[in-house]
């Protein structure tokens, strides 16, 4: 009973993150005539909270094998709601610009502790599988959810509530946390890498600028100066983990193939992740002219395969490898990207999208429960949660850096007819699909080619 308790509270917490990744969005027309934001200023809000959450994560994951996954977890909780309540009681642009920057810091120290504790809680074997595919179930589900939720509280009574609503939620994952989370202290004799937390953060959050920045503006100038920045950045921050004793990101970690892959291949399927969602979800917008709710609502019966199938993947995970069961997973992934493909614009959500969407969402399932523990089991206790951060890096920089440049493909062939059509428009993001397909199969030659079962390899074989 504890541990379900424990996995219910840390899967809340799952939830709050990918929730607030999608809430605010729908709530952006309403915060620009509340608080007077223009067009520019306003991407701030979600910006801010994309930068922190991703330019911290490998710091988060230090602090919480250094100072203790429970103690980690919690404060960053905390941090969360208190940035959410003083977020949603904004008077002023700066105000709310900045409780999204401190909800982005929040949860990038919630993020690898929550993992790292369902490490903590169960042991490997059914129960840690079990634990992994609800876990799968409520990041897919928290989607979609974002999407409806923010609509009808921003229709019913205000934009402010897309971030109260987090405030109870949060009440009520620490007070319970406090209860049944164990307790860990931490790797004492471990010192805090200031040379690489400060290179790390700094790169990281210069590249997920510059990959938006990219996505929103193009390959300008500006972009190409972030990104350069972020590049610089990243290759010291490789010259100091491989000559430093006291290292943020462990040599171990990088030597592990297993983890390595895992890590690469979640990279591979965030590209395919914010694809599938960034290009339907315009799609059923911009295209067909559907509201927000409806938008969400698309998104469920992907959510119920994702669920099924973390369920049958955890049956499964005794009977057949990480790396096969994945590579599967990521098969499956490319055959729902390419049912997709055949989006035009007078096309029924019934015959076209949910083939598709099912098809995705079934590999999706497949893949993220034995994908997530070979990354989080081959690591090693002391280092769970920095291997957490780096897994859940992979996937935010792949989705961020496979937005930016499919983007940019979709509109470059959507820009070849004299002017930018409907049928022109979803032709670009057909031909974007079709490249999140072909990248995801080779996520799945890489997983059924290096990922291995989890021994705490620390030699890189």
């Amino acid at each position: 009973m504890r541990a379900a308790v424990a996995l219910a509270v840390l899967s809340g917490s799952q939830l709050l993150i990918v929730v607030d990744a999608t809430i605010v969005n729908v709530a952006l027309g309403p915060i620009r005539a509340g608080l007077g934001f223009t067009d520019a200023q306003l991407q701030w809000v979600i910006t801010a909270y994309t930068l922190a959450f991703g330019g911290l994560l490998l710091v988060g994951g230090k602090v919480a094998d250094r100072f203790g996954h429970r103690r980690m977890f919690l404060l960053g909780t905390a941090a969360f709601g208190v940035a959410s309540l003083i977020g949603g009681a904004a008077g002023e642009q700066l105000v709310l610009v900045g409780a999204r920057a401190l909800q982005g810091a929040g949860a990038a120290m919630m993020a690898p502790a929550a993992m790292a504790l369902v490490m903590d809680v169960f042991a490997p074997g059914r129960g840690r599988t079990f634990a992994f595919g609800i876990w799968a179930g409520v990041t897919a589900g928290g989607t979609a959810l974002g999407s409806v939720l923010g609509g009808v509280l921003t229709e019913a009574i205000s934009w402010r509530w897309v971030l109260w609503i987090n405030v109870p939620i949060v009440a009520v994952v620490v007070l319970l946390g406090l209860l049944v989370l164990p307790r860990s202290g931490g790797v004492r004799t471990s010192r805090i890498d200031v040379a690489g937390a400060a290179t790390a953060t700094g790169g990281l959050i210069l590249l997920v600028y510059g990959l938006s920045r990219a996505a929103d503006h193009g390959w300008t100038s500006g972009t190409l100066l972030a990104l350069f920045g972020a590049l610089t950045l990243l290759v010291t921050l490789v010259f100091l983990q491989a000559t430093r004793r006291a290292s943020l990101v462990p040599v171990s970690l990088l030597r592990n193939r297993t983890v390595v892959a895992a890590d690469i291949v979640g990279l591979i399927l965030g590209v395919a992740i914010y694809a599938l969602f960034f290009f339907v979800s315009l799609f059923l917008s911009t295209i067909q002219g559907k509201d927000p709710i409806y938008v969400g609502l698309a998104f469920v019966p992907m959510t119920v395969a994702i669920a099924v199938a973390a369920r049958i993947s955890g049956a499964l995970a005794d009977r057949i490898s990480p790396g096969r069961l994945s590579a599967a997973g990521a098969l499956l992934v490319a055959l729902g990207l390419l049912l997709l493909v055949r989006i035009e614009p007078a096309s029924s959500y019934a015959a076209t999208l949910l083939p598709g969407l099912v098809v995705a969402g079934l590999g999706l399932g497949l893949t993220f429960v034995p994908l997530t523990t070979a990354a989080m089991s081959s690591a090693g206790p002391t280092d769970s949660g920095i291997a957490s951060a780096l897994f859940n890096a992979a996937q935010q920089i792949g989705g961020a850096l496979g937005l930016a440049v499919l983007t940019t493909i979709s509109t470059a062939t959507a820009g070849t007819a004299a002017v930018a059509t409907a049928e022109s428009t979803t032709d670009g993001w057909s031909l974007a699909l079709v490249i999140a397909a072909a990248l995801t199969g080779v996520a799945g030659l890489l997983a059924v080619t290096l990922i291995r079962p989890g021994t705490h390899q620390v030699d890189g074989r």
